[in-house]
């Protein structure tokens, strides 16, 4: 399948918008609402180290979407529209192909957004996917990663940990589980409860490379210290069956990566429950002043591991 047929057949009926303009032109077109700023952002999948070789086209898609809609969650912003890129090797054939847009296709409706270009190539030795996201938000009320003041709540959205035994069950590492596997590849943005904390939130970001790196660089942003307290670290049934629920098990939860859910701070008093819906929000610790990370586990301080999560 060439490139014209690839777009034509299965990308093309995708461009269900008009911003897309049918891919008949040479870029998208597209009026943001009355009194929104734009958020824009862009991630990138690259086969062998984002994702595995095993791994379902259709799963792979969606992860790709969205990876990029959960950096909108925390920007408190609404998803809108998305551009691909498409950067294939022999071993994405034309079988891969089809299963990839059906699960694009279907990762598209179920969170509302629409395809409105992009571009692709063939040749390369290792696929590379990307999607750039543009989403808005009012005026003025994106979230930041710099305003969390000494004294705010910090708090986590859904469970932590799961995804990096998720990992471990894709690379053949460990048994099989529906759930944790799913964790893994199928990532579920908190678009919902990310456009409700905007303006609410004093400062906010996704948990992609692990609770615990990524609150460190919260913390740098705001010049404020985080005291973390792991005990309260909110784990799923599942991960505790497998690993255990001792402050090793708990560091280990905090440190594996590729949870999406999100890391927020609050103003002292303020319960985000309600704005959450149906999402489980818990608080793990408060902001301080000073710098870094201070964590605290069931028996006492603990000293922060010398591996704080991911780094390329």
């Amino acid at each position: 399948m060439n490139e014209r047929r690839f777009i034509a057949d299965l990308l093309t009926p995708l461009a269900t918008t008009a911003a897309a303009r049918g891919f008949a032109d040479d870029a998208a077109v597209w009026a943001p609402p009355l009194g929104r700023e734009l958020v824009m952002t862009h991630d990138t999948l690259v086969a062998g180290t984002h994702f595995l070789p095993g791994d379902p086209p259709a799963d792979i898609a969606w992860k790709l979407l969205a990876v990029n809609l959960c950096d909108l969650a925390a920007m408190g912003a609404r998803p809108a529209g998305v551009l691909l890129s498409l950067a294939l090797s022999p071993a994405e054939d034309d079988a891969w192909r089809s299963a990839f847009t059906t699960g694009l296709a279907r990762a598209l409706a179920t969170f509302d957004v629409a395809l409105w270009g992009g571009d692709t190539v063939a040749g390369v030795a290792a696929a590379v996917l990307g999607i750039t996201a543009i989403g808005h938000v009012a005026a003025g009320k994106a979230l930041p990663r710099h305003g969390a003041r000494p004294g705010d709540g910090v708090f986590v959205s859904g469970t932590i940990g799961d995804a990096g035994l998720g990992l471990a069950i894709a690379r053949g590492a460990a048994s099989a589980d529906k759930f944790l596997l799913a964790r893994y590849r199928r990532p579920q943005p908190r678009l919902a409860l990310g456009a409700a904390l905007a303006g609410v939130a004093t400062a906010a970001m996704d948990i992609s490379d692990g609770l615990l790196i990524d609150a460190d660089r919260l913390a740098a942003a705001s010049g404020v210290g985080l005291a973390l307290d792991l005990a309260a670290l909110p784990l799923s049934p599942a991960l505790v069956a497998r690993a255990g629920d001792d402050d090793a098990a708990r560091l280990a939860a905090a440190t594996a990566g590729d949870d999406y859910e999100l890391l927020f701070t609050m103003p002292p008093g303020t319960d985000p429950a309600p704005l959450a819906g149906k999402i489980a929000v818990t608080r793990i610790g408060v902001v301080t002043t000073g710098a870094g990370l201070a964590l605290t586990g069931r028996a006492g301080p603990l000293a922060l591991p010398a591996r704080l999560g991911w780094e390329h």
